[in-house]
Order: structure tokens, then C-alpha cells, then sequence
């Protein structure tokens, strides 16, 4: 991963966005020495989100299991008529 203080990503953001999107490898932005950001590709971005996304559907699910809040297809399809009608 590539490492940048914010004053060069001030002074040079357009080359470290280029060679962000040519690598897709996220810049780590650095104030005072410390971690402050990360500068990823939108695309990567995007992607990550849509997986956040899928796992909490996941994970939700498998609360609803461990917590008994399931029902049979029968149940389901029944609780669900009025919307697939």
C-alpha cells in the first residue's frame, strides 16, 4: 500500500490519482505522522459497499435463525400473498 502525507496529496493529487486508478492499490493519507484516510478507486469503492451490503443480509439472516424468526416456504408464501398476487 502506498503512503502519502496530505501536503503531497495537496500538491500532486492529480498524478496520485492517476496512478491510483492505473495500480487500484489505495493510498494511505498521513497528517503529522499519524493515519488520517485512505484514497481507494471509486470502483473498488463501490464494490466493497455492495459486499458490506451482502454480508449484512447475511449476517441478518442468520440472527433471524439463531432467534427462531423463520418460517416454511408454505408460512412465507402465505404471509406474502398480498404482495404476489
Amino acid at each position: 500500500m502506498k503512503i502519502e502525507l496530505v501536503t503531497t496529496l495537496k500538491r500532486q493529487a492529480t498524478k496520485i490519482l492517476a496512478e491510483l486508478h492505473a495500480s487500484k492499490e489505495p493510498v494511505l493519507i498521513t497528517e503529522h505522522g499519524k493515519p488520517s484516510a485512505y484514497l481507494v478507486d471509486v470502483n473498488d469503492y463501490e464494490l466493497t459497499q455492495s459486499r458490506i451490503h451482502i454480508l449484512e443480509g447475511i449476517a441478518r439472516g442468520e440472527t433471524a435463525i439463531l432467534e427462531k424468526r423463520i418460517f416454511t416456504q408454505a408460512e412465507a408464501k402465505e404471509k406474502m400473498s398480498k404482495w404476489l398476487k
